[in-house]
């Protein structure tokens, strides 16, 4: 096997399971360590993060001569849980695919940066060439967000994977708890009471009007529609009673221009306007967490690199994409880094049949060379 499928294969072999969602894990300890040692070994700089006691991120660092521009690869360390899978720490390799849980989201694209670090090391670039080896992409992102407070760099390539094309936006996402409080009464005599699973109810029929208005807007070029769902509810104590509490929470998809206090307006805009038809409405909001959405700027240079690239190896440019799930780009770019996403191929993401296509892994290396090289000088 070549030095990069050895690589992946070491670290598939690595339970780096988010503990978030799954308590039982321990994290990312593990693979962080081993990211920091196998770069020290090959004499590149480290510098360990761990602003939250067991969720640590690396940062590795080949230092250019001086005078060019430098490029942050960016990867993170942990995946989603294993439910469902027999063996899901034994990469096995079928033909060109390689399975297990984490080969493409996204230990092909840890392995593809240690290497392409090791290299430029090697070269004598101008600039330099940062990995951020993170943690925590699969819920909160405190890794991107911690190593950002630490590193600047002329532009960046979040390496989730691609298929080999450019991905230069996608949405963000908001999550609202609405609770309505109401009041118990015996249902034999619910005037005396006010029910909170009716007033949710009515809730739900403007907040399906409203996602449906969102449909009726002028489409992103990219990321076509925003949404807007229930994704949660619950409410009522027992039988006999007039519930007295419920809850929805509501999730909504942005798109660039909209942000999580537009998504916040929305739902106050329906509760009152039910208020103003029932004055015994009692609803109040909570933001559970929001992530804003992203479109590349400021990173016409690394475009054009990246393109030059894709197009001397595979003889077309690479198409330019809108993704509909959240990434760490989103952060990177808030930080002031022009962005990207670019990656290799593979598939079933988050499934039990996880799989990478082992040609574009190495493809994918030989371009991550070449676009440092192009970009840093």
């Amino acid at each position: 096997m070549s030095q990069l499928t050895d690589l992946i294969t070491e670290l598939v072999r690595i339970d780096s399971i988010n503990p978030v969602l799954d308590p039982s894990r321990e994290g990312e300890g593990h693979i962080a360590r081993f990211v920091e040692s196998w770069a020290q070994e090959r004499g590149l700089e480290t510098r360990w993060l761990e602003g939250i006691p067991g969720r640590p991120s690396v940062i590795v660092r080949a230092p250019g001569t001086g005078g060019g521009r430098s490029l942050l690869l960016n990867a993170h360390l942990d995946t989603v849980g294993v439910t469902g899978m027999e063996r899901p720490f034994e990469p096995r390799i079928e033909g060109s695919r390689m399975y297990g849980r984490g080969v493409m989201d996204m230990k092909a694209s840890i392995a593809a940066c240690l290497l392409t670090a090791a290299w430029a090391r090697e070269q004598s670039l101008a600039g330099d060439v940062i990995f951020t080896a993170v943690a925590d992409e699969e819920h909160g992102s405190i890794g991107t967000e911690e190593v950002m407070s630490q590193v600047q760099a002329s532009a960046a390539i979040v390496t989730e994977p691609t298929d080999l094309e450019l991905h230069v936006a996608h949405r963000g996402f908001a999550l609202f708890e609405v609770a309505f409080t109401g009041k118990a009464s015996h249902t034999s005599r619910p005037h005396e009471g006010v029910n909170a699973l009716a007033h949710l109810g009515r809730f739900l029929g403007e907040l399906e009007r409203q996602a449906q208005a969102l449909q009726a807007r002028d489409p992103h070029p990219l990321l076509a529609h925003g949404s807007l769902q229930p994704v949660l509810a619950q409410g009522g104590e027992e039988l006999f009673t007039t519930p007295a509490r419920a809850s929805v929470t509501v999730e909504r998809r942005t798109l660039p221009g909209e942000t999580s206090a537009t998504a916040r307006a929305e739902i106050d805009a329906i509760i009152g306007a039910l208020k103003g038809d029932d004055a015994s409405l009692d609803a109040t909001v909570t933001e559970l967490v929001a992530r804003e959405p992203f479109e590349t700027q400021g990173s016409e240079a690394l475009v054009a690199t990246i393109e030059a690239v894709v197009r001397g190896k595979r003889g077309r440019e690479p198409a330019k994409l809108g993704a509909p799930y959240w990434t760490d780009a989103a952060l990177v770019a808030a930080a002031g880094v022009p962005t990207v996403l670019f990656g290799p191929r593979g598939g079933e993401i988050h499934g039990t049949g996880e799989w990478l296509d082992l040609d574009s892994a190495h493809e994918y290396l030989e371009m991550l060379k070449a676009v440092c090289s192009a970009f840093c000088g």
